[in-house]
C-alpha cells in the first residue's frame, strides 16, 4: 500500500492505492517501482491531454483516444527531427515529406 498526501492551494488529500509484486518486501525497491509506474502515467496523460486535447474530446473519447496513442507512439518512435511531440505534429503538418516518412513502416 502507498499512502500519499498533496496540498494544493492549502487543501490537502489523501489517498491509498494497492499494489501487488513479486518482489522482495524492501521499500526502497517498492517505492522505486511505484514512482516509476506513476512518472510514466503522469507523461503519457499530460502528453495525450496537451498536445491532442484528450480532455476536450467530449463523445467518442475511447476511439479518438486509440489514434491519438497510436500516433502518439509513431511521433516517439521517429528519430530524424529533434523535436518534442508537439513540434513533430506542426512539422507533419507543414513538411509534406515528413508525413509520408512517418507512416512508412
Amino acid at each position: 500500500m502507498v499512502e500519499s498526501l498533496r496540498e494544493i492551494n492549502g487543501q490537502t488529500t489523501q489517498e491509498q492505492r494497492f499494489y501487488l509484486s513479486s518482489l522482495p518486501a524492501n521499500a526502497r525497491n517498492f517505492a522505486r517501482a511505484a514512482r516509476g509506474h506513476w512518472g510514466i502515467e503522469n507523461s503519457l496523460h499530460w502528453c495525450l491531454d496537451v498536445c491532442f486535447g484528450e480532455d476536450a474530446c467530449g463523445y467518442a473519447a475511447e476511439n479518438l483516444a486509440i489514434l491519438r496513442h497510436f500516433t502518439l507512439k509513431i511521433l516517439q518512435r521517429d528519430s530524424s527531427k529533434k523535436r518534442g511531440i508537439r513540434g513533430k505534429q506542426k512539422s507533419s503538418s507543414w513538411d509534406h515529406s515528413y508525413l509520408p516518412s512517418l507512416l512508412n513502416f
